[in-house]
């Protein structure tokens, strides 16, 4: 049982989260630090070596760091550098890579797609000549939270968490 919770539980977490930011461009604290809460009773419960755990900390860590200057800089939402982190601890180091290249293709698409989706919307509403004007100060809103839950998806597979199961 402690098994199946430890490779199901994340998944099914990322995808509501996901999908919370997809719908409501927002992704609830209780859920975030759901996702970060459950990984530590799943580590111990599952036998994780605590150099494996420490590692797993620390890259929980260096991603709320990144995740934060991303915040500073404007580039993500607050709820995003947070669900970096809670995600990035059920990688460590070992996957965190694979997880931060499947997000940024599958951020890198969603961007695109709610770029022109914009486009098209705002295309629809211009009726006169301050089209550039808009174009220019377009700024859509992108749920990277729904690229987030894709690269755990993706990258879940190879995890520790996967290995340990058998």
């Amino acid at each position: 049982m402690i098994h199946f919770l430890s490779i199901s539980i994340f998944p099914l977490l990322m995808i509501i989260a996901g999908a919370s930011d997809a719908l409501s461009l927002r992704i609830p604290n209780w859920l975030t630090l759901a996702i970060f809460g459950v990984f530590f009773p799943l580590a111990f419960a599952t036998g994780m070596p605590l150099s494996v755990f420490g590692l797993h900390v620390l890259t929980a860590i260096i991603l709320f760091v990144i995740g934060f200057l991303f915040f500073s800089a404007g580039l993500f939402g607050g709820g995003d550098a947070k669900l970096l982190a809670a995600a990035g601890i059920w990688f460590g180091s070992s996957q965190a890579l694979p997880f931060l290249v499947f997000t940024v293709m599958a951020g890198g698409v969603l961007a695109l797609c709610v770029g022109l989706w914009s486009i098209i919307s705002m295309s629809w509403e211009i009726h006169d000549v301050s089209w550039a004007k808009k174009l220019v100060s377009l700024r859509p809103s992108v749920p990277y939270g729904y690229a987030l839950a894709i690269g755990a998806i993706l990258a879940f597979p190879q995890s520790w968490w996967m290995v340990a199961s058998g």
